[in-house]
């Protein structure tokens, strides 16, 4: 099966804030996307059936995005990760002050989330760090955490993995660790894997080759043969035809639709980024 993922971020921020946001006022921006994708993807479904898509939405916007979505079976709305413990009968009421636990986001309809994106692997690398603490395993023990309070709520994981400059040498240590340690006595089935290559994301940086891609995607599923990988360093209209065409990546995650000139997501970009990959398999 194909995964089209797409992750907005916190696009919701008027561009008078420092954002990107040129849709619409925050209060009606998540319908605006369900609106705005609905019609296209359920066109895109017809002629490619054998897609699976995520949207993965700041936190305040899924009520708004779950009441627009008439048809739940054209994307899973997804929520960008949950706290590693969660609310139980006999257990924890919902002391949880801050944090966003899996029940609290699958009873308002999300089925997926993203765990260990790089911007929340370096946020947890920050608080170590702060504490005088550089080895950095754990992090990967505490996305395990996530992983299982997801899955105890019934929501499909997109966990993303990838390695830095620094580490680039040891590449292959570097995934396999976070592999193990995050995965360890998780259940891989509803489980996609996400290689975001953090030393070739952001301007200026050159993106990695369609073979150094497969090279990677190959390694994942040396180790984890039954799981579907796709690539998350930013599936866009000048990669998505060539990533297309690595007859073992199962899909890819969007971002940005617009890098240059008046940046940020826009729904149409997004359907053809998607509609491009697709057409290439």
């Amino acid at each position: 099966m194909n995964h089209i993922h797409l992750n907005l971020k916190r696009f919701d921020i008027l561009k008078q804030y420092g954002g990107v946001n040129d849709l619409s006022h925050p209060d009606e921006w998540g319908t605006t996307i369900v609106k705005a994708v609905c019609d296209r993807l359920d066109s895109l479904k017809s002629v490619y059936p054998d897609v699976e898509f995520t949207i993965y939405f700041p936190e305040a916007h899924i009520i708004s995005a779950a009441s627009a979505l008439e048809d739940e079976e054209l994307f899973h709305l997804g929520c960008q990760s949950v706290y590693r413990a969660d609310t139980a009968i006999d257990g924890n009421f919902g002391a949880f002050t801050s944090h966003r636990t899996a029940n609290s986001m699958r009873q308002l309809g999300v089925r997926a989330t993203i765990i260990g994106h790089l911007e929340e692997r370096l946020d947890k690398k920050g608080i170590l760090s702060q504490a005088g603490i550089t080895d950095f395993s754990s992090v990967n023990c505490i996305l395990r955490e996530e992983i299982l309070a997801a899955q105890e709520a019934g929501l499909k994981v997109l966990y993303c993995i990838g390695e830095t400059l620094e580490e680039r040498e040891n590449w292959q240590e570097v995934l396999k660790t976070q592999l193990q340690l995050g995965l360890e006595q998780v259940d891989l089935e509803n489980i996609v894997i996400a290689y975001e290559p953090v030393w070739a994301i952001g301007p200026g940086k050159t993106p990695p080759t369609s073979s150094q891609v497969e090279e990677v995607v190959s390694y994942i599923k040396t180790l984890y043969p039954t799981l579907d990988v796709i690539y998350g360093g930013g599936l866009k209209l000048d990669n998505a035809g060539s990533l297309a065409k690595i007859p073992n990546l199962d899909g890819g995650l969007i971002a940005l639709t617009r890098f240059t000139g008046d940046i940020g997501f826009y729904p149409d970009e997004y359907v053809a980024i998607a509609d491009l990959f697709l057409k290439e398999r």
